[in-house]
């Protein structure tokens, strides 16, 4: 019998018993949807931890924090709330620990963040009881090598080598698997992941390519010569980008990590050996989201939305 004043506990779910919480850096509103995440995940009995960087932007006291090095080992999903920017970011430290991560959308169009804050918790319930979709994204592991060393970063979009602040094109050849392929001058060149074609390589004529494609996408960036076009590649082979001229160029995994490169220096592109692990809602229909995120159903007049004519 229960004694009076005694309040059960939710016993702890079979399913996620223990969640993290993934903010994106400096939003102004995340206060509100972390403090209703929390409380809706306390309820269902998960034990929940919010990252610490997130942490620190709200109210931290009323959290238990932990660093992003150590999800793994302390939570068996991560919610990242934000944007797809957010995502990349998590997802590039908890890929390798083979965390799944679920997206809640704060941020613009939300390719990767593809829960609406105002359905939030009615889209949880159903993925916390086991109705989802669980999809594995495949990561680039970028290597620039120089002075003798070597620097390693992973991306989930794209590595891009690209000209810098002084706005001159650059050279820059190509090699596939050892080989070259070609050299071309531009303002730069992406090698896409399926996840990434819908991204800048998409933004620079690129196609889009389904994430169960095994392959890589090579765009170049506004090239002198028309006749170098995209390319699509088998996702096994490697890819060598070397800056042959140009001053000021640089090397970027997902737009987030930066590495400066001078004439004869480049950055080596391979699969990584780990996936991301995402989780959607059930249901979930890429194309049918690539309809409603990029329009495609929809004619000019209903893009411009209602008429002000008179």
């Amino acid at each position: 019998m229960r004694r009076p004043g005694v309040t059960d506990m939710p016993e702890a779910p079979d399913r996620f018993p223990r969640i993290a919480l993934v903010g994106r850096p400096s939003s102004p509103g995340l206060d509100e949807p972390l403090a209703r995440l929390a409380a809706f995940l306390g309820a269902r009995g998960h034990q929940v931890v919010v990252e610490a960087e997130t942490a620190a932007q709200v109210d931290g006291a009323a959290f238990a924090s932990v660093p992003a090095a150590e999800i793994g080992a302390q939570a068996d999903l991560a919610i990242v709330v934000g944007g797809d920017g957010t995502m990349l970011s998590i997802a590039r430290r908890l890929a390798a620990l083979d965390v799944p991560m679920i997206g809640v959308n704060q941020g613009r169009l939300g390719f990767l963040t593809d829960i609406p804050l105002a359905r939030m918790e009615s889209s949880l319930e159903a993925m916390l009881a086991g109705r989802y979709v669980e999809e594995r994204r495949t990561l680039l592991d970028a290597t620039v090598t120089r002075n003798g060393g070597q620097e390693r970063a992973l991306a989930l979009n794209d590595v891009v080598i690209n000209r810098g602040s002084l706005g001159t094109m650059i050279d820059c050849g190509v090699d596939i698997d050892g080989r070259p392929m070609f050299t071309m001058r531009a303002d730069g060149m992406i090698v896409a992941t399926p996840t990434g074609s819908t991204a800048y390589a998409l933004s620079a004529g690129g196609p889009i390519v389904a994430p169960g494609v095994p392959a890589w996408a090579l765009i170049p960036v506004a090239p002198h010569a028309l006749t170098h076009r995209p390319i699509v590649v088998d996702d096994t082979t490697t890819i060598r980008l070397t800056v042959i001229r140009g001053r000021d160029a640089a090397a970027h995994c997902d737009g987030q990590v930066r590495f400066p490169l001078a004439e004869g220096e480049g950055v080596t592109v391979r699969r990584a050996a780990f996936t991301a692990r995402l989780l959607h809602p059930e249901g979930h229909d890429y194309f049918a989201m690539l309809r409603q995120k990029l329009h495609w159903s929809e004619t000019p007049d209903r893009l411009r939305g209602p008429s002000h004519d008179a």
